[in-house]
């Protein structure tokens, strides 16, 4: 394989959802246009975080290389001509809005975002797993006219989910933050 030329290395091994994109987003901030960050990351969904916030931010996902369980992500800096403004999805929900509605009863499209691992050890009770890094190949399998609640760990992959599936044409999404890291109601388990 051709020898990579990176600017910089971040190390992120360990570290779950948000952080690898947080400190990410750190480094590149204090870097040229056009030079090359290398990510080290454990986290299996730094995979869809990194490339997400990539296409958000208009850096260039270079591309990915997995060795022994680490996966090094590669972004190139922008120029300012090609860098976007990170956007936040507006339609949100906190933990205890949501459970209130769980509460009352109501029928609701709970969509978890997180890797099957993460969804296996604890989830709302009804959630449907979705991994992020599935859903543009199994949004076909959702109905775009129906309400859905899209919670993840932290609020951050929810959000990239919801913004994909705004630009497909669903328009009744909720993001919930700041989801199953402080979920303190009853989960289910496998």
């Amino acid at each position: 394989m051709t020898a990579l030329h990176v600017n910089r290395s971040l190390a992120c091994e360990g570290l779950a959802c948000p952080l690898p994109v947080v400190r990410t987003k750190q480094a590149v901030e204090n870097m040229n246009p056009g030079e090359v960050l290398e990510i080290r990351a454990t986290d299996r969904g730094s995979v869809a975080d990194l490339q997400g916030w990539a296409n958000r931010t208009g850096h260039q996902y270079v591309g990915l290389i997995e060795e022994g369980g680490v996966y090094k992500h590669y972004i190139r800096k922008a120029d300012a001509s090609g860098a976007k403004v990170e956007l936040v999805f507006a339609n949100r929900a906190t933990n205890d809005e949501l459970q209130a509605k769980l509460a009352k009863g109501d029928k609701l499209n709970i969509l978890d975002v997180r890797e099957p691992a993460e969804y296996a050890f604890g989830r709302i009770p009804g959630a449907v797993s979705l991994p992020l890094g599935e859903l543009e190949e199994k949004m076909a399998q959702l109905d775009p006219n129906c309400a859905y609640y899209v919670v993840c760990r932290t609020g951050t992959r929810s959000d990239m989910a919801c913004q994909m599936l705004t630009e497909k044409g669903f328009a009744n999404l909720t993001n919930i933050t700041p989801g199953m890291s402080t979920w303190t109601y009853e989960i289910e388990k496998d």
